[in-house]
């Protein structure tokens, strides 16, 4: 059977799953595959032979078993090393299951979904030569920085050390003092010491330091923090290269002493989040307006940087927080990249629907504890209900408006996030994203209460509590393209739901803080000075250059707030909502005023009530504006003020009258009437002299 291009070989596993294989390939036919299925029983035993024939071909396979993907991996590189193979988990996450027979048209989604291509996403390159620091405050420390000694280049810090016997042999260097500050990330630690002393070398009974010092700075490619104290870093598990113990746990300090001895070397790490700052919409020119991912980052990753934010991919772990609330689209999860995640829901929801599957459940989890979950339930209990679909995710967190809108518009009749119950402090942004969501299904008059968080540890619950989950008629399914960025979708599905809603309300009221809503402008109070339109980074607000007027398009507002903050009237305030109507889509008025025409040149300027009301106000009544010709100046364009502030007669720039330039010319035609003067005067004098005689 092919599928997408791709072999496809499915094993019932010794027939623990109970497959029947033609309804299976009509399931998989009516989802898009070609060809007949030959069911395999012992793919990796018996009949092992067809997954070699497989991979001798051209074609790309996908094997229906990740329990022995090493195995299969391995005779790959043995048969055909250029073999491009795939794996995708249909026992644990279908077969397994009280629900196994129902459970066809699930099965025929999940391989659907498995056989889509994924863009490979980026990544960054860290580096770790082994300097290491082991921050403790007693002979422990000493200890396990001589233990590591071997593999790494140790360095021991103690915070207030007691008395303590000095090491036969100094062959780790020890020093004296306490982290003030720390920073950086694996392979780049930097820190900050005060009563910073080496440990002097004649220390006899008991260890004894030099002179200490404040300020002291050092770098490192790993930390061993045994101090006790609080951590060095926010959410310290999720930074790389530090492991933080209890020194009075053995077993925690030999596990991280294990830990750290093999992070040597160059390693690879997803570039979690692209982000674009053309998009970002936290400030403008220092007003503050939109600061959720600041808000929601655990790993104090993000950090503030002028108009727009830095996250600092070193740093980020990955926990996807920043994109779910994010709500221009800036910053977006890039694992997988680019659309992949929505390729894979649309065609997991769709594939399932068409196998004749129906009012799906999307189980959202993350490939540590939701799959291990997963696999318990199927192997110690009655597994995973038929309706109920597994959507794996680098991290559950990650997701966010368009995704809960766009799964709901692909078919999905609930959705069900499988929580690990250590990170429930990183909730906050994913269940502000759940709040708008619910709100909107509500409104539609497709009921609430169609998203659950499961925060359970113990896979009897999870169990109970997806097989007890009421049953939901789905919205009807969209086939629309998942196109454009963050706001672009999720306005796709937005529209599919609201015009297939049991409600069609125009306007929607949405709570607090959500990424969509109207401007409201007094427009008695406003001055037209247009501040807000230079401040809105989404191009909602928007200005005609040749005439006072203030338009919006509430599409593209996304209630950052920076047009309130930033107004120096304080007329404007922001109301959450969906406006389904298609004034969202058009640009309105929100206030318009005549513009003032120049007294002198009679050009358009300003806006006619206030350069009035500047002029009533300042007429006589500032030293500045006394003269009426002073006052008439208020009312003139920028050209004509400076003109006329030339030709006063009071002009503080004048001065003395510029000199005439003189050439050549000048001088000769002087000279030559000077000539002409003089001869007419000899010749006068002449004849009054001849005159005289007679």
């Amino acid at each position: 059977m092919e599928m997408r291009g791709k072999r496809i070989l499915v094993c019932n596993c010794d027939e623990t799953i109970p497959l029947d294989a033609g309804r299976l390939a009509k399931a998989c036919q009516a989802a898009g595959a070609s060809g007949e299925l030959e069911l395999n029983s012992q793919l990796c035993r018996a009949q092992l032979g067809n997954f070699q024939d497989a991979i001798l071909g051209e074609q790309p396979v996908l094997i229906a078993c990740t329990q022995e993907a090493p195995l299969f991996s391995e005779l790959a590189t043995q048969d055909n090393p250029a073999a491009a193979i795939g794996f995708t988990n249909i026992r644990e996450r279908a077969g397994w299951s009280a629900e196994a027979r129902e459970a066809t048209p699930k099965i025929a989604a999940l391989l659907a979904e498995a056989a889509l291509e994924m863009e490979p996403s980026p990544s960054i390159t860290l580096v770790s030569s082994g300097v290491c620091l082991v921050y403790g405050t007693d002979e422990r420390a000493i200890e396990v920085g001589r233990q590591m000694s071997s593999r790494l280049d140790v360095t021991v810090l103690l915070e207030r050390p007691g008395e303590i016997v000095p090491p036969r042999i100094m062959d780790v260097p020890i020093f004296r003092g306490t982290v003030r500050q720390a920073k950086g990330h694996l392979g780049a630690f930097g820190v900050t010491v005060d009563n910073y002393a080496p440990a002097s070398p004649s220390g006899r009974a008991a260890l004894a330091f030099e002179a200490p010092r404040n300020d002291a700075f050092s770098e490192c490619d790993l930390i061993l923090d045994m101090s006790g104290r609080a951590p060095l870093f926010p959410a310290p598990e999720k930074r790389d290269g530090y492991i933080a113990v209890d020194p009075n746990d053995p077993v925690a300090v030999q596990k991280a002493v294990f830990q750290l001895a093999d992070m040597v070397g160059e390693y690879e790490k997803p570039r979690y989040i692209r982000f674009d700052a053309d998009l970002c919409a936290h400030s403008r020119a220092r007003k503050t307006g939109c600061t959720r991912c600041l808000d929601v980052c655990p790993a104090s990753a993000i950090q503030p940087a002028g108009d727009t934010v830095e996250i600092d991919p070193h740093v980020c772990a990955g926990c996807g927080a920043c994109a779910s609330v994010c709500p221009t689209g800036a910053a977006t999860y890039q694992l997988p990249a680019g659309d992949g995640v929505f390729q894979r829901l649309r065609t997991l929801l769709e594939a399932y629907r068409k196998a004749g599957g129906e009012d799906p459940v999307l189980l959202v989890h993350d490939t540590r504890h939701g799959e291990d979950l997963i696999a318990l339930m199927a192997r110690g209990g009655r597994g995973l209900p038929a309706r109920v679909l597994p959507f794996a995710l680098n991290e559950a967190t990650q997701v966010g408006i368009d995704f809960l809108t766009t799964a709901f518009g692909y078919g999905a009749a609930q959705i069900c996030f499988l929580i690990d119950p250590a990170k429930r402090d990183e909730l906050t942004g994913l269940a502000s994203q759940i709040g708008v969501a619910e709100t909107v299904l509500e409104g539609l008059g497709h009921s609430g209460g169609r998203i659950h968080v499961l925060d359970h540890a113990d896979p009897e619950a999870v169990e109970a509590a997806l097989f007890t989950l009421d049953s939901r008629p789905a919205p009807a399914a969209g086939n629309f393209l998942p196109m454009g960025g963050k706001r672009s979708r999720t306005m796709l599905a937005l529209r599919h739901l609201h015009d297939r809603a049991p409600e069609k309300p125009e306007i929607l009221p949405l709570p607090g803080g959500a990424p969509f809503g109207s401007v409201e402008i007094d427009a008695a109070g406003c001055t037209l000075c247009l501040a807000c339109v230079g401040a809105c980074p989404t191009g909602a607000l928007l200005e005609d250059p040749e005439r006072p007027w203030l338009g919006f398009k509430e599409e593209a507002c996304i209630q950052c707030g920076l047009c309130r903050v930033t107004c120096p009237e304080s007329v404007i305030a922001l109301e959450p909502r969906l406006n389904f109507t298609a004034a969202a889509r058009d640009t309105v008025t929100k206030n318009e005023q005549p513009p003032f025409h120049c007294i002198r040149c009679g050009k358009p300027f300003g806006v006619q009530a206030t350069i009035e009301h500047i002029a009533e106000q300042l007429a006589g009544k500032h030293s500045m504006f006394a003269a009426e010709d002073q006052i008439e100046r208020i009312m003139m364009c920028e050209d004509c003020r400076v003109v006329a502030q030339f030709q006063s007669k009071d002009n503080p720039f004048a001065g003395a009258p510029r000199p005439v330039p003189r050439t050549t010319e000048d001088d000769l035609r002087e000279r030559d009437v000077e000539e002409a003067r003089a001869k007419l005067l000899a010749e006068r004098a002449s004849t009054n002299g001849a005159g005289n005689k007679t």
